[in-house]
């Protein structure tokens, strides 16, 4: 592990795309250990306690590629408060330190992986259940169909082929 006074972020769905903080680079990530998953309901961002939509969430095993994010110490604080307040609205994430990999070495990273015994946790769903679900979705953050294109755009321009998020896509009549 290399010797670090940045804080580093990990990015497995929206903050690969939309991170929504400063920062000072932006590197390709594994972090083993986690998978990304749309196994989150979501009731505030891409759907409602009505209609819940679907996000992704990092759940326990296998591992994921996304995107880490480095930031200088002196903003430290107030980018971890903005992805406090961001990503724990229901509480369904938990934030951990993990080592994630970068290109030239491992790093110590803040990720928000699921809380399993949250009562959002959707579990593993099939991607045919995905799909019905997030059609039709939307909640104070946009439509949750434009919350998955925009996913796998980000995740296509990274050449990151994730197989069950690119079948909820194709089932949704996404283009191939």
């Amino acid at each position: 592990m290399r010797q670090q006074d940045d804080l580093w972020i990990f990015g497995y769905g929206s903050l690969m795309w939309r991170p929504g903080f400063d920062f000072v680079e932006a590197q390709p990530a594994r972090l083993h250990g986690f998978h990304r998953a749309f196994c989150i309901y979501s009731w505030h961002h891409r759907g409602t306690r009505e209609r819940p939509g679907l996000v992704l969430g990092l759940d326990s095993g296998g591992s994921c590629l996304g995107r880490a994010f480095r930031v200088a110490p002196e903003r430290a604080e107030e980018v971890i408060a903005y992805l406090d307040a961001r990503e724990m609205v229901t509480a369904v994430y938990r934030p951990i330190l993990h080592p994630v990999r970068l290109p030239e070495g491992k790093v110590l990273a803040r990720a928000y992986a699921v809380d399993r015994a949250h009562e959002q946790y959707a579990g593993k769903l099939p991607v045919e259940e995905q799909a019905r679900i997030m059609n039709g979705a939307s909640g104070v953050s946009g439509v949750n169909i434009d919350y998955l294109a925009s996913t796998i755009a980000h995740l296509d321009e990274m050449g990151i082929k994730d197989g069950p998020l690119h079948q909820v896509w194709k089932l949704l009549g996404a283009p191939a």
